[in-house]
């Protein structure tokens, strides 16, 4: 699953000031999601979980991974998703640590792509355009890295915390997923979100050499 919150009015505004960018981070942000969702259904797979393949989701074709609703409120409501990627704990070997992992790989591929994108901003530096779009590249990678890391139900975050706790505090952990939903959206709601993001983000741009 791919969630995102982010500054609403930049991306609209680019929409108006610079169309082509706009459609280049539109493009951008589709890759990032599904690569984000094919990080998923790889793990699942080389896990010993056919679910995702079986499903036609071992794959980078957008189509298999975008939701109509969520890519368009991700463009202009600055909050959105992908479909995510199932997985049945039957097929794994360590359920409980298996899962974590087909978790983390969502993030982890969002980092990588930032990573790489960050290099070539800056041999773009010459190019306004394209270091434009690196730099959105690895702006929305980070923030949905960091937001889908968030220990919170449904996101990555909560099996990647699930799954390194001892079985009788996962156990625990497991029964506060009803209210993370709601804890999200309140979140999302006061604007609260950049407040746990913001910090991350804008060191990891720092780290990056794009800040």
């Amino acid at each position: 699953m791919v969630t995102a919150g982010y500054n609403t009015i930049m991306l609209l505004s680019l929409l108006f000031q610079n169309p082509i960018l706009f459609l280049l981070v539109a493009i951008a942000l589709v890759i990032s999601i599904s690569l984000h969702e094919f990080a998923h259904a790889y793990m699942a797979d080389r896990l010993g979980d056919s679910t995702a393949r079986d499903m036609g989701r071992v794959t980078l074709n957008p189509l298999a991974h975008l939701d109509p609703l969520g890519t368009v409120l991700l463009l202009v409501a600055g909050f959105g998703w992908g479909k995510p990627v199932p997985f049945n704990p039957m097929y794994l070997k360590n359920p409980k640590r298996d899962a974590a992992l087909i978790s983390v790989a969502g993030p982890l591929s969002n980092f990588l792509l930032a990573s790489g994108a960050a290099i070539l901003f800056r041999l773009s530096s010459g190019a306004p355009l394209f270091s434009s779009f690196f730099y959105f590249v690895v702006f929305f990678n980070l923030i949905l890295g960091f937001f889908n890391l968030i220990p919170l139900h449904p996101l990555d975050g909560f099996k990647v915390v699930y799954g390194l706790l001892s079985d009788d505090l996962a156990m625990q952990w497991g029964q506060i997923a009803p209210y993370g939903i709601y804890i999200l959206l309140l979140l999302v709601v006061t604007r609260s979100l950049s407040m746990v993001l913001n910090p991350l983000v804008f060191w990891a741009l720092g780290v990056l050499g794009v800040g």
